[in-house]
């Protein structure tokens, strides 16, 4: 009895002792498969276009590792116990996405050698691994600084507010670019076009977390059936709904429905997840 007391004991402070796994190991795994996904299919597109691998393979397998590997350093060292998924997604999408607009790159330079419209050509990749780069120093900033994500609470208000000034400003005028028919740019004088509605998707999934973080208890138990489903007081579901309405409104009218739909899915996602309920 006393030998397995003090195995027990001896169990639970070691334990105690190491705590729980932060699963980093796991982040670079998984950071090393999205890198390298993104790297075949650079090397895919080039042997499908060119006949050949393409001769910058080398440099966007580097600069991704790169970027990779100081993301994942950065979260080891200040965010230990983090979700090991989040940056292995964010590196294979923002990878994919290189890719893409490199393919489109190679398409149209094609088209422009065919025109001989030379000189006419700017590729697109190297802009884009640029914000990559900014992307991920901002990335940083957060992790570093934000050292308790908690904090955000105190701004839901104001984070619904910036959001939805932020959604309006492409249809101001003389401030918003109408491209290919989507009102979803606005021009800066010296800097270019930049798209609002990215920035908004981050402030608007504060703005639902934070307020469904103080509503979830009566989301979840406070209900009245209607038409066969039990709903929430509309107290406390009519603020977020009207937000969530108003946002889709105004991407609506603004011609981009594909932001329509991630409000919408994101939404519903953080709903469910808030109150457990389908």
């Amino acid at each position: 009895m006393s030998s397995t007391t003090n195995t027990s004991t001896q169990h639970t402070s070691t334990i105690g002792a190491i705590g729980a796994p932060s699963r980093r190991n796991t982040e670079l795994a998984l950071l090393a498969f999205a890198v390298v996904i993104p790297v075949f299919a650079y090397a895919n597109v080039g042997l499908a276009i060119n006949d050949e691998v393409p001769t910058g393979l080398l440099g966007y397998g580097l600069g991704m590792g790169l970027l990779a590997g100081i993301g994942h350093v950065v979260v080891r060292r200040f965010a230990a116990y983090a979700d090991p998924l989040l940056l292995p997604l964010a590196t294979l999408l923002n990878g994919l996405g290189l890719v893409f607009i490199w393919r489109l790159d190679q398409s149209e330079r094609l088209q422009n050698l065919a025109e001989n419209a030379f000189g006419a050509f700017t590729p697109s990749a190297p802009k884009q691994l640029l914000f990559s780069a900014l992307g991920l120093a901002l990335f940083v900033v957060v992790v570093i600084f934000l050292k308790d994500h908690r904090i955000l609470q105190r701004y839901t208000y104001i984070s619904m507010a910036v959001a939805l000034v932020l959604l309006v400003l492409p249809l101001v005028p003389g401030l918003g670019d109408d491209t290919f028919g989507a009102k979803i740019w606005i021009r800066i004088p010296g800097v270019g076009t930049i798209q609002p509605g990215e920035f908004a998707k981050i402030i608007l999934a504060i703005f639902f977390s934070g307020y469904l973080m103080v509503k979830r208890d009566a989301l979840a138990l406070a209900s009245r059936r209607f038409m066969g489903l039990y709903l929430p007081r509309g107290r406390d579901l009519g603020p977020i709904i009207t937000i969530w309405a108003v946002s889709l409104l105004i991407l609506i009218f603004e011609n981009d429905l594909g932001s329509s739909l991630l409000f919408f899915g994101m939404f519903v996602i953080m709903l469910y997840v808030a109150t457990e309920r389908t």
